[in-house]
């Protein structure tokens, strides 16, 4: 089912030119393929992990797939681009599928969850490699739109009648009310400050629109802070997360989600970019382009399988730290061969193994360190704030590149241009972003099991160490 999630997640990307010939709009909307379908992941991953909680992460997860199916068949014969959005908004669920898993394979057995987390998220990874490949082959193959989108449509809705014969029900449940005014609160605080900061470079970081949505949204989830901290039943048990052993690792996946999906737009647009023409990058061809990517989505595969290995040598928290150094020494190496394709594709992949170790290790300690009847949010926390991270942190990157630019005349007009100076200074801080993920890696506690996550340093202490 993962690997399904992940084809689908990495369907649209060689589609868009397609997509804007079909419903005849330009690259401005089109940034709303990607857009709609992460600022309503936000809002709802949480309140599906929060409902898998309290109703069963079955039931939810069941939900979930039905919804996303519905959303696929829905992007497949969209008569408008409005309608097309629509199925986007309704695939969105689909982020919810790991946190609920998550939730269901710690259920099973708590002693091989973090494995089976290694093999959800490997799936995932693999997955979207494959897709990304694959919808471009189809469409290349078939020319039809529609046919190469109805494809994941129809494995989503055969997943369906699978999760409902196949996948177990947990049976810890986390009693008391549903937090409406807290979902409220945290679905428009998350969306405006994305829809903010996702913009700025477009409105300008000075806007009024900018300021008024970012500021706005940290005055909605201040509020909403206050809310959580004084209902007996709150969306988000914040204590959870200040002394329960889940806050570091949050913090984690919010630098891992900045270094990590902030920085890839700058590092696969050097292997576009033509130095001639451009002023920068390896001038490698778009098909050639495709398969790096393919190869960085497999290096990270590859990380997300040895993740439970250096966990069980090493331990969880130097597992962190040595991927968070890893990706420091990656987007180093980066910044030295930036002239040299081979050795800087290399870099690259190296940066996908430890991305792929944190994609394994990170969840599982999240897993391991909630309460048994709040894994569903806790990973749902865990995912949003990654995901919300590395699209704030592509906004700000994207200011950072404007910083350092150069005017040529192309045909008369003047025109500015990147230069390498901007690219070296995204990689640079990505690293310094990397060396403080591998700091907070070494101070991360996983809570006393039988399981193979056990921090080893850690194993005599009965409670997970309160984080301060």
């Amino acid at each position: 089912m993962e690997f399904g999630s992940g084809a689908l997640q990495g369907w649209f990307s060689p589609l868009l030119a397609a997509i804007g010939q079909q419903f005849g709009v330009g690259a401005g909307a089109l940034n709303w393929v990607s857009a709609m379908y992460m600022l309503m992941t936000v809002a709802c991953v949480p309140i599906l992990a929060k409902l898998g909680d309290m109703f069963g992460h079955k039931r939810l997860l069941v939900i979930a797939t039905g919804l996303v199916a519905v959303g696929s068949i829905v992007v497949a014969f969209a008569p408008t681009f409005e309608v097309f959005l629509l199925g986007r908004a309704l695939q969105a669920p689909l982020a919810a599928f790991l946190p609920l898993e998550f939730a269901i394979v710690r259920a099973r057995d708590e002693r091989s969850a973090s494995r089976s987390i290694g093999v959800l998220v490997g799936a995932l990874t693999l997955g979207a490699a494959i897709g990304s490949l694959m919808s471009g082959l189809l469409f290349g193959a078939t020319g039809e739109l529609t046919i190469v989108l109805l494809v994941p449509a129809v494995f989503i809705a055969l997943c369906v009648p699978v999760v409902v014969l196949l996948v177990p029900e947990t049976t810890v449940r986390k009693r008391g009310r549903v937090d409406i005014v807290g979902a409220v609160l945290l679905t428009i605080g998350l969306l405006a400050i994305l829809t903010g900061v996702s913009n700025a470079s477009t409105w300008g970081w000075g806007d009024a629109r900018t300021l008024a949505l970012a500021l706005g949204g940290a005055a909605v989830l201040a509020i909403w802070v206050v809310v959580e901290r004084r209902i007996t039943d709150p969306l988000v048990d914040l204590t959870m997360l200040t002394r329960g052993g889940i806050g570091l690792p949050i913090i984690a996946s919010l630098l891992f989600g900045a270094q990590t999906y902030g920085g890839q737009t700058a590092s696969f647009l050097w292997l576009l970019g033509d130095s001639e023409r451009d002023g920068y990058g390896l001038g490698i061809p778009p098909a050639a382009a495709g398969a790096i990517i393919v190869l960085y989505a497999l290096a990270a595969f590859v990380g997300t399988l040895l993740g439970d290995r250096l966990v069980r040598r090493i331990s969880a928290h130097r597992a962190i730290a040595l991927a968070g150094a890893t990706a420091a020494v990656s987007f180093a190496l980066m910044i030295v061969f930036a002239g040299a394709a081979a050795l800087f594709i290399a870099s690259m992949a190296l940066g996908g193994v430890s991305a792929g170790v944190l994609l394994a290790v990170l969840p599982a300690v999240v897993v391991r360190n909630a309460p048994a009847d709040s894994v569903g949010i806790a990973s749902a926390l865990f995912n949003t704030a990654r995901t919300a991270a590395g699209a704030a942190a592509g906004a700000v990157f994207a200011l950072v590149m404007t910083l350092f630019v150069a005017t040529a005349s192309d045909s008369g007009a003047t025109v500015s241009r990147s230069t390498p100076t901007s690219f070296v200074a995204v990689w640079a801080i990505c690293l310094v972003i990397s060396l403080a993920l591998a700091v907070i890696g070494l101070r991360v506690r996983v809570a006393r099991s039988a399981g193979p996550i056990d921090d080893a340093s850690h194993s005599d202490a009965p409670e997970p160490i309160e984080e301060r």
